[in-house]
């Protein structure tokens, strides 16, 4: 079968692989620094790497300005080419490494889901991909939207049915206190008892559902620090600070010990759940999330389990 011809060579213009690796790399990564890292040079090599580029191209790929880099509106279109090209070259088979190289996973997740669900559970990920290199940071609610978590990977933890988002866990909410505050204010039989007990608040998760599901017509509580994280929240109702409304997957080896106990069989769907969003085409992240999932409900399950406390 007859290739078609390259255009005549004095109307091409190569540029050279390592300076598409560097705009690849800062453009995913969004910086000189972190390119730098991943490729083993320098910052300065990465930007002059970049800069030469775009001398060829005579056109701005990157908007440098602000602590992070941007695309420009060429640079956008010029990456897709990029990358398709780069994906070429490395399906080929003379090109890789008798040794496969560590493909490094950016993962991204809230601190308290990394911390009681990732984490634990990523020694069995890892043994069964040695090729895959985990590396996770945390995101902070409240700024997830500002572009400043670049990963391959993406928990958050928001309203269901967000665009580009896939449901990780559909848990329900109790609340849940530590037995010294529980013998403080002696068990409560009704939820309106719990009028008078400090009320651990979080903008991460709103008592109204809950409130709506016991009958209450209770306001957002107002004393007390606001704590905009869910484990600030559990690590103040172990210090008896208050009730906190807890997902079981989250507090289960709290729940399990008995140093915290749910004080109503009565659960509620909360507004927001862990959801994850994968880089689009990106295999090795979307196979990531699928065993996320798994872990995710294994986590759920264990924390149905955990509410009967102490066995």
């Amino acid at each position: 079968m007859n290739e078609p011809a390259l255009p005549p060579l004095a109307d091409l213009r190569f540029p050279s692989i390592d300076a598409l690796r560097a705009f690849d790399a800062a453009a995913r990564l969004g910086s000189f620094e972190r390119a730098a890292d991943e490729l083993a040079i320098t910052a300065s090599a990465v930007s002059k790497r970049i800069a030469t580029l775009e001398d060829l191209l005579g056109a701005a790929l990157l908007a440098r300005g602000g602590r992070s880099l941007t695309l420009t509106a060429l640079g956008k279109e010029y990456l897709g080419q990029v990358r398709a090209a780069l994906g070429l070259l490395a399906a080929v088979p003379l090109h890789q490494r008798a040794r496969q190289r560590l493909r490094t996973l950016r993962v991204s997740a809230p601190p308290t889901f990394a911390r009681h669900v990732l984490v634990p559970a990523l020694p069995g990920y890892t043994a069964g991909h040695p090729e895959v290199e985990i590396e996770v940071v945390l995101s902070i609610p409240f700024l997830q939207d500002s572009g400043s978590v670049e990963s391959d990977v993406e928990v958050r933890h928001g309203p269901p049915g967000s665009p580009g988002m896939a449901l990780l866990m559909d848990e329900a909410v109790l609340p849940a206190a530590c037995p010294a505050l529980i013998a403080r204010h002696g068990r409560p039989r009704l939820p309106a008892d719990l009028a008078g007990w400090p009320l651990l608040r979080t903008p991460v998760e709103p008592w109204q559902p809950w409130f709506r599901a016991a009958g209450l017509d209770w306001p957002e509580p107002s004393d007390g620090p606001r704590l905009v994280d869910l484990g600030l929240t559990l690590e103040a109702a172990l210090a008896r600070q208050g009730v906190a409304l807890v997902r079981p997957s989250l507090a289960r080896g709290w729940l399990r010990s008995g140093d915290l106990r749910a004080l109503f069989d009565l659960p509620a769907q909360p507004a927001q759940q862990y959801q994850v969003r994968v880089r689009p085409g990106d295999l090795a992240a979307a196979a990531f999330a699928d065993w996320l999932a798994t872990v995710c409900d294994t986590a759920v399950a264990e924390g149905r389990a955990a509410l009967s406390g102490p066995a």
